[in-house]
């Protein structure tokens, strides 16, 4: 297409302004001249009628001279620019305004046949051998006493009439040449508001067939063109992010594995070849199964999270008290929460509040949030577990008093493996994919999560949930 395409509209462009001259050279020539010989037959008819109906008619009743008649054919001669003549029906000349008046000479039409006409008024050609050039002969009878007495003619050159004729195509040719220069107009919008776009829409398309996704490009246009760049543009750019987001996923999980296999590799080979002693035997393996649960961990989440997107999050949903939920959440993390003399403090809205959604999965949300709340908080710290009912939403906020995240994480923490720099340290076991499941379950329920945090003070999320219709479902 970006090879021919424009070929072809120049192409078009060319053969439409010659079979335009060729319309005007041809059937609007001959058209015009058609045109042109009617209406100067129907001129000069009217002038012929009207000569055989007065000076020639008088003429023939004696009511007027040759010399009267003659003078009146002489200045319409050179009114009308045209030969005008009285015949007899035999063809014998009795005026010609061309000539003068010759009694003893009379001049003879060789052949005069006034049907020459046939249906018509006016014939055209040499009028039986009288001229060297091609006439308009129009004929009008004279009458006298209900008998033709002769015909009042009048002969006006062709040539005149194609001059007209050809003034007239020139002023056809001008305005064509007119038209196909004002048609450049055309050509002019399509190079700039279609060609040019869809070359750089086509180049656009080469680039990314060729791999290179980052390759970027611009249509300034709001139509269809437009819209189509734009659009090749993000699709394009969606696909780069995606590409990025599987070698930066790639890239996490081979470090996540290869970290602990490594870990377990060098421990396993240092018992094997003597280099830790067998009384040391329970610290290493100690340390190989915690690694082993470690990468256990991380396995099952990536299983739970590509289950999450390639299924569509298939929710199993249901009527459950919420704050009952929370409750037992808290107390699975007691032993963890002495080991560490951190308190969970609950301000739950009434005894039950029911909700509306998936308890497996809301429970998973539960225990990262909470878990990753221990996790970063300091000792001697109170962790608050806070349920409010607003505009038919059960809002649910876990408060730490823990290192906070930076303010430039903020809208990374969503991304899977991501860790901050302040969290590395804390989280040695985790996988940095629990961030990731909980907001993708949060919306799998068309509801939201957020998240607000201060570096030192403290990290707040807090999600909604629909409220349940029927509060008395178990």
């Amino acid at each position: 297409m970006r090879k021919t395409l424009y070929l072809k509209f120049l192409l078009a462009y060319f053969i439409f302004g010659f079979f335009g001259f060729v319309v005007v050279a041809t059937f609007v020539s001959s058209m015009t001249m058609e045109q042109l010989k009617r209406e100067k037959a129907e001129a000069l008819y009217r002038e012929a009628t009207l000569i055989a109906n007065t000076y020639a008619a008088d003429l023939y009743n004696n009511e007027t001279s040759l010399d009267t008649v003659k003078k009146q054919l002489d200045a319409l001669d050179t009114y009308l620019s045209a030969n005008l003549w009285i015949i007899n029906p035999s063809g014998r000349m009795i005026l010609d305004s061309r000539a003068p008046i010759d009694v003893e000479n009379e001049t003879v039409i060789e052949g005069f046949d006034p049907t020459v006409t046939e249906n018509s008024y006016y014939t055209i050609g040499y009028f039986f051998d009288s001229f060297t050039q091609e006439q308009l002969s129009v004929f009008a009878p004279i009458a006298s006493y209900y008998k033709v007495r002769g015909y009042v003619v009048i002969h006006y050159p062709l040539s005149n009439i194609a001059a007209s004729s050809n003034s007239l195509l020139n002023i056809s040719y001008l305005m064509l040449i007119i038209l196909f220069l004002l048609s450049l107009i055309i050509l002019i919008f399509f190079t700039e508001m279609v060609y040019l776009p869809l070359r750089r829409i086509t180049e656009a398309t080469e680039q990314y067939a060729s791999g290179n996704m980052h390759y970027e490009f611009q249509i300034d246009s709001e139509d269809e063109i437009g819209y189509l760049g734009a659009t090749l543009s993000y699709m394009a750019s969606e696909i780069a992010r995606s590409e990025d987001d599987q070698k930066k996923f790639v890239a996490n999980v081979s470090h996540d594995f290869r970290s602990p296999l490594t870990s377990i590799k060098g421990y396993l080979e240092a018992m094997l070849d003597g280099t830790v002693p067998p009384e040391l035997y329970e610290k290493y393996l100690t340390i190989v199964l915690n690694e082993t649960e470690r990468l256990t961990k991380l396995t099952n989440s990536l299983l739970t999270l590509n289950n999450l997107n390639t299924k569509g999050m298939l929710l199993d949903k249901s009527v459950f008290d919420i704050n009952k939920v929370i409750r037992n959440t808290a107390a699975a993390f007691e032993g963890t929460c002495k080991s560490k003399t951190i308190g969970i403090e609950l301000i739950l809205t009434g005894d039950e509040l029911y909700v509306n959604a998936d308890i497996g999965k809301i429970q998973q949300v539960l225990y990262n949030l909470l878990d990753n709340a221990i996790k970063f908080s300091h000792s001697d710290s109170i962790i608050k577990i806070e349920t409010t009912e607003k505009h038919n939403k059960i809002f649910v906020s876990i408060k730490d008093r823990g290192i906070g995240i930076p303010k430039e994480d903020l809208k990374l923490i969503w991304d899977r493996f991501y860790k901050s720099d302040l969290s590395r340290g804390k989280d040695k076991k985790g996988t940095g994919l629990g961030l990731s499941i909980t907001k993708e379950i949060i919306h799998a329920h068309g509801e939201h999560i957020n998240v607000i945090s201060t570096e030192g003070v403290g990290t707040e999320f807090i999600f909604s949930l629909p409220v349940a219709e029927d509060e008395n479902e178990d």
